[in-house]
Formats: structure tokens, sequence, C-alpha cells
């Protein structure tokens, strides 16, 4: 993508926070396993109401407050593999030994330093995410750094922590989560704000995973890798952008988080110079809508009420664009959804909606709005409609102050939308459930470092003679592990050599797979099985992708058999000689034509009769003859 922006001169600071997933067997504080359930497999549920508290300092975060803001009901679904810990009904174990293992394999790749003992924080949290109203959090390693094309990037941070519960369904009022995620281990790995540009923050990304996969200890598959991305400019402020899930996304949320900032910071020069101003007052102007026809404020004001606030000077500027599709009233509306409410109206998109032009011109009046001035309003439930507004006051003002420190949610599109206020220091205080862990110079030593997956790429090319191209396929596939094990079971085979099992593996599959071929019922059993039954002479390698498709529809059934129910490997080379003979005869006029060159095309008929049955290089080696002997008579 091309730089939209003078990074540079904006003065941008970019950092990413990185969370993964860790592939142990045990979750962090308790003993259930870190296996993913369907939530029809819940046994049974149960619910919480949570509320924030107060830090030792006294002090209550205000991202907590926030969240609290709405009493909502917490709904937790559980599994035969639950445990009191994960109910939060019972105190914490020690720290998995396991995940603290990798985590300091990790920090050695990244060159940090670890502490020397290991104390667990509770950081609160009470959006329902965690049974408790906090996660477990440990800082375990600082000063490491990670070279990229542009230079270093440092690395201050590295905390060994528990995942959260899955949200599974958002009802309003109630939250449904499932709890087979919470408490797997994970890393969250914090880079210095050295990263100068969009395409920096997506090749810092892929070096961190790189390294993380090289483990052979980290989940993968959807969910399992989060990057978090800190963002600010010269004059505006920083933004934490939450939960991007595609690497591929990163370029664009840095560009449209810069610009957000850059239209902001744009917007507060020209409102200020238009002495524009935010009004503290709070208008009921339910009477305007009495006969409304707008369906939606007819469907609340029963219930509720319809309040509006005065902007003055904001007028054009509500329904002006932050980012592509989004623009300053949808910033308003993002914080007035904190109370509940479904959205807002505001006068630079009015008459809308079903709100008539009579309706606008009596709203402006009764705010005392002028020919410049915008109003926003809403229609709700009392308390959430004032709440509403008392938002939409806050994020106004800070409009005439420029860029509002925030944690956003990052949006599949590229753009992003607000979540809640930055955190503070308060949200974090000691965990006395479980005991500190000492890191000694002799353990951490003793921890191994991994061979990095650019480099067992390099040695698959000189050890096992494969393209640059699919060694590095191989490498950064899911199926690494596979591939080892095959090529170490069958070692130097004439049948099966490296290049068959990687295009196997990483071409044979997905061609499957959009054949609407069930490959998900194929285990790392039935590889090892079809490679060591073709390496023993079973059948010809040509019989894989029927053995593949045969061992899917009946997962139990071994290589050999579902061979035998297929007649694979049952033709002489006395038959193909056979049917090569009379394949040339019907085609005399073209091998005539092509000579020696009709060897390609007859290859793609005869394989098409005897394909999985005899192998490839038979085939073509009893065509040339035969040709040979056909254009020699």
């Amino acid at each position: 993508m091309s730089d939209k922006f003078d990074y540079r001169e904006l003065g941008l600071k970019c950092g990413l926070e990185i969370h993964q997933q860790l592939d142990s067997k045990q979750k962090l504080f308790c003993r259930c396993p870190t296996q993913i359930r369907n939530i029809e497999e819940s046994n049974h549920e149960f619910f919480r109401y949570l509320r924030p508290t107060a830090s030792e300092m006294g002090e209550t975060d205000r991202a907590a407050l926030e969240q609290s803001k709405l009493r909502r009901k917490y709904v937790y679904k559980a599994y035969d593999t639950t445990c009191l810990v994960e109910n939060d009904d019972e105190p914490p174990t020690e720290v998995n030994r396991e995940a603290l293992d990798i985590a300091l394999s990790i920090t050695k790749l990244l060159k940090m330093v670890p502490v020397d003992q290991v104390h667990m924080m509770r950081k609160i949290v009470v959006d329902g995410s965690n049974t408790s109203g906090f996660q477990r959090t440990a800082f375990l390693a600082k000063d490491g750094y990670l070279d990229t094309s542009v230079g270093p990037v440092g690395v201050g941070v590295l905390c060994l922590e528990e995942e959260a519960c899955q949200k599974i369904e958002d009802q309003g009022d109630s939250i449904i989560y499932s709890l087979d995620r919470l408490g797997i281990p994970l890393v969250e790995i914090g880079t210095d704000p050295d990263i100068i540009s969009p395409q920096h923050a997506k090749e810092t990304a892929q070096q961190i995973g790189m390294l993380l996969r090289s483990t052979g200890k980290v989940k993968r598959g959807l969910g399992t890798i989060r990057q978090d991305v800190n963002i600010s400019i010269a004059k505006g402020a920083r933004v934490e952008l939450k939960g991007v899930q595609a690497l591929d996304m990163i370029e664009t949320m840095v560009e449209r988080e810069v610009e957000r900032q850059v239209n902001l910071l744009a917007m507060k020069d020209e409102l200020l110079e238009r002495g524009a101003s935010v009004c503290d007052t709070i208008f009921d102007v339910t009477d305007i809508f009495k006969e409304t026809q707008s369906k939606v404020i007819k469907k609340t004001i029963k219930k509720g009420k319809v309040y509006a606030v005065l902007l003055r000077g904001f007028d054009g500027y509500v329904g002006r664009e932050v980012q592509p599709g989004r623009r300053l009233g949808t910033e308003f509306s993002d914080r007035a959804k904190t109370s509940g409410v479904g959205g807002i109206f505001h006068t630079d998109e009015l008459p809308a909606y079903g709100v008539s032009e009579e309706e606008v011109q009596a709203l402006r009046a009764e705010v005392g709005a002028e020919e410049n001035d915008a109003v926003v309003m809403v229609a709700d439930r009392q308390n959430r409609a004032w709440g509403a507004m008392e938002s939409v006051i806050i994020r106004a003002k800070e409009t005439l102050e420029g860029v509002p420190e925030e944690t956003r949610r990052a949006l599949p599109d590229g753009n992003n939308s607000y979540l809640r206020p930055l955190p503070g220091a308060a949200r974090m205080y000691p965990e006395t459930d479980v005991p500190q862990v000492n890191i000694s110079p002799e353990y951490f030593d003793a921890v191994e470092i991994p061979e990095l997956l650019t480099e067992r790429a390099k040695r698959f090319e000189s050890e096992f003679g494969l393209h640059r191209e699919l060694a590095e396929k191989i490498a950064y596939s899911t199926y690494l592990p596979l591939f080892e094990e095959i090529m170490g079971m069958l070692g130097d085979n004439e049948n099966v050599n490296a290049t068959l099992v990687v295009r196997t593996l990483t071409g044979t599959l997905p061609e499957l797979k959009r054949d609407g071929v069930e490959i998900d019922n194929l285990e790392d059993r039935h590889f090892i099985d079809i490679c060591s039954f073709i390496a023993e002479g079973g059948v010809p390698k040509e019989a894989i992708d029927g053995l593949l498709r045969a061992m899917a529809c009946e997962p139990g059934i071994c290589a050999k058999d579902a061979a035998e129910k297929m007649g694979l490997g049952s033709i002489d080379v006395s038959d193909v000689e056979d049917m090569v003979e009379a394949i040339i005869k019907e085609r005399q006029d073209f091998v005539k034509e092509k000579g020696m060159a009709a060897v390609g095309p007859l290859m793609g008929v005869v394989m098409a009769e005897v394909r999985g049955k005899v192998d490839g290089k038979i085939i073509s080696e009893i065509l040339k003859q035969k040709i040979n002997q056909y254009l020699s008579t």
C-alpha cells in the first residue's frame, strides 16, 4: 500500500502488543485441559454480576467504572472439564511450569532480561470476560529487542497471563460467555514505540509471529493470537486499538487511525476559530415529538424520554468524516452507546429517519440553536438517554481539545470505534493466592532456545533438497510437526521424498477441501499410514489423492484396506503396455504429427485410466518406449 502521510513529519509513534496463546497441556492456574469446546457440549451454566473495586491506594480505574455503567448479567457456559477455579469458587493453583518454560524460551528469542522472581498481579476487568472480575498477569521480562529492516525495535515488556472467556452472544442486558478458553496461558509482548510506518508495523508483527511459532509451543488458528496497536502523532494522543485479528490489516489500521487523528486536529482548529463551545444543559424535548412519524422515536417515547444537547458552532462538523464512512457524529454515538442506547440523531443529518423539517425547526428553537449550531438528541429510557447525553457532552468538549486518549475497537474494514477509556495504574493490585516463582540464573540458562523457522526452512533446503518456496511453506505451516515426524520416520526413501510430503500437506489437502472432502476427519496417523504404505511399495504415489478421499469418508480404515477397496495397485506392467499400445493405435495420426512430443498429452490419457494404480514414472517410460517403436516402424 502507498503511504498516505509523511509519518515522520507527523511524529508517528507506534507500538504493538501481541497476545499469543501457549500450547500447554493444562491451563495456567488449574489442571483443566486447554481444549476449545463446542457450545453445544456445555452441560451447565451460572451467572454473575460484576462491579469495580478500589485499588490498594483507594482509587477506582476509570475504564472499569465506565464498563460498570450498565448493570449487565454475565452468563457462563460450563463443561464437564470446568473446575472450581474457573468458576471462581476455589483459589488458583501454582503457576503452570510448562507454560512458564515456554514463556521463558520466548524471552530468550527476544533477547530479553527475565525478572529474578515472578509475582502475579490482578488486573481489574469487569466486562464479564473473567468470572472473578480480574485477570491474573505477571511481568516476566524486559529490555529486549527485535531486528527489522529499518533498525531495531525495542521489546520492553513480556507478561505471562491467563486468557479470558470467549464471548458467545451479546443480548444487551446480558452477555453469554464460554468458559473453555478462560485460563489458557498466554504471553503478552509489548514493543517500544519504535515503529515508524504502517509497513514497519506489519513487518514487526510478522517477525514476532515467526519467533512465537518457532517455539512449536503456541496455539494456531483464529483467535489464538491478537495484535493490539498503540498509535499517536505529535499533536494527537495515544490510542490503543484492540483486537486486530488479521495481520494483513495492521497497515490499514495504522493509516486509518493516523487519518482520524489528523482530521480531529483539523476540526479542533477550525471549531476554535469559529468560537465553538459545548453547553452543559440537557434539554427535555419529548413534547416536540409526541406526534412524530419517526418509528424509532415513537417506539421509545411511550416509556422513555427524548433529550437534546446544544453544540455551539458545530453545524456541519458533526456530519464530517474522520475516517472513511465514519463521522464525528459516529464518535458521539459510540460514546452514547456506553449508556445502553442504540444511537443518536443530530441536525447535520436531519430531517431523516421519519423526523420532519418542522420537528427539526422546533427542536432548534427549543434549545436556542443559531445558524452555525448543531443539536444532538437521543430517544430511550430516561436514565439511559440522560447518560447518553452526558457522554456526548464530554466527547464534544474533547473535540475542542483535540484527540482524546482512548481504547478503541479494531473494525473489520480497517476503521476503529470507541471501546472504553485508557486504563490507569489503579486497575492493578497484587495477587495473594498464587506463590511467587524464583527465576534463578541456572533455571533460565537451562531453558532451550528453539530453532527459528527461517533457519529451519534453510535446513530443509539443504537436508531434503526442497525448493526454497516449498521449504518456507512447510516451515510456516501448521503441518510442520507432522512433516518432521514423517521425514524422521522414513529417512531416505525412493518412493516418498520431502517434496511429495510437502505438496500433499500444503497442496493436495486444500484441493480436497475445495472439492468438499471432509479433511477435518483426517488425523496425523492417516498421513503417516499412507506415506509408510507408499514407502513400502504398497501403492504408487499417485494413489495419495484417492486414499485421502477414502480415509476422510471412512476415518477408521487403514491405507492398505482402503487401497484394496479401491482396487489400487492391481494392474501389471504388461497390462499397462497393452493399454498404451491401444491408445497409440487409436491416436496414430496425432502420434505421427507430434512425434515424441505426443508423450505429454498421452500421459494424461493413460493416467486418467490407471491413476493410483501405477507409478507415473513407469507410465512415462512405457509411453516413450512404445511411441519410439511406433515411429521406427
